[in-house]
């Protein structure tokens, strides 16, 4: 048990350090291009945050393992939601642009409705199943979305912090993203076989484990983001990082890993779906109550309070 433990770290490690790696790589290189620090950031660093879920779900769909796809993205989407905002809510008042609090936060409501009956389409195929068909659409919204985030950006005159880290030569650069990938790539490998290998030993569900440890694990980056952006006073990015990359897990991440490979969908994940659908009204609410457009910190601990009791009902069950 020990080392399955171990490797799993190590695949976490991985994974984190990948992403970062290829973001700094990257983003040297798209800045040797004069492409601007905003057009990095939306795509870049947007992919690199989600990165970790994006990989660990392909290895996972390739395997046939749908209960670690389904479990890594939702839960990483209730994690996100609930977790990571009810933490920094707790440091500090989180206030967002009108934007964020009317559309981006009413799209990520959408984007887990439509999953929601998508997984449920019974009436359309003799199994309840994510389809690439399903897949195919879920890609075309993402695409849409990535539109609405464009035009957004050209309204908005709030710049990326030019400060960021010294540019780093070719050779280097071409190293971390090569390095990177490799990190991606092992440690998504390492994460679903030994997620796996825990959770048979612990006797839990497969949708278990991929609702706890593999989801939060992946959402390391958007913790680390988020915790850091309130720290700076850019409350905004904290909140913006996290509706965004729930928005990502559905529309693009379940998208790649059901056009990789049909998904099969167990009813169970409809409490949980719920419950993300549930926090994310919640969210929306608390948009409007209290601190205009702010979550204020005992809401941030409705959240938060909200995660720990819904992580106590999968592990008691």
């Amino acid at each position: 048990m020990l080392y399955p433990i171990l490797f799993l770290i190590l695949g976490l490690v991985l994974l984190v350090k990948g992403a970062d790696w290829l973001v700094s790589g990257a983003s040297s290189v798209a800045k040797r291009f004069n492409i601007s620090d905003l057009a990095i950031g939306l795509t870049i660093v947007a992919f690199g945050t989600s990165a970790p879920e994006l990989v660990v779900n392909v290895v996972a769909s390739v395997q046939k393992h749908q209960e670690i796809v389904f479990g890594n993205v939702i839960g990483s989407n209730i994690f996100n939601l609930m977790g990571i905002l009810g933490i920094v809510g707790l440091i500090a008042p989180l206030t967002v642009q009108s934007s964020t609090a009317w559309k981006e936060i009413p799209l990520s409501f959408l984007a887990a409705l439509v999953l929601f009956f998508m997984a449920n389409a019974w009436f359309l195929s003799e199994e309840l199943i994510v389809s690439r068909f399903d897949g195919i659409i879920l890609l075309m919204g993402f695409a849409g979305f990535l539109y609405y985030v464009s035009k957004q950006l050209k309204k908005d005159e709030a710049t990326l912090d030019e400060s960021a880290e010294k540019q780093l030569s070719v050779g280097k650069a071409s190293s971390f993203i090569g390095i990177g990938l490799a990190g991606l790539i092992g440690g998504g490998r390492l994460v679903v076989d030994n997620a796996i290998e825990i959770a048979q030993y612990l006797q839990w569900s497969e949708k278990i484990i991929g609702l706890t440890i593999v989801s939060i694990g992946t959402s390391l980056p958007e913790l680390a983001t988020s915790v850091v952006a309130v720290m700076k006073k850019n409350t905004d990015i904290a909140v913006g990082n996290v509706v965004g990359s729930n928005i990502f897990n559905i529309l693009l991440i379940l998208a790649t890993s059901a056009i990789v490979s049909p998904i099969p969908y167990s009813i169970g994940f409809n409490i949980d779906l719920l419950v993300l659908l549930a926090g994310t009204v919640f969210l929306f609410a608390a948009m409007f109550l209290g601190g205009r457009k702010t979550l204020d910190r005992w809401e941030a601990g409705i959240l938060l309070s909200g995660y720990v009791v819904y992580t106590a009902y999968l592990l008691l069950a």
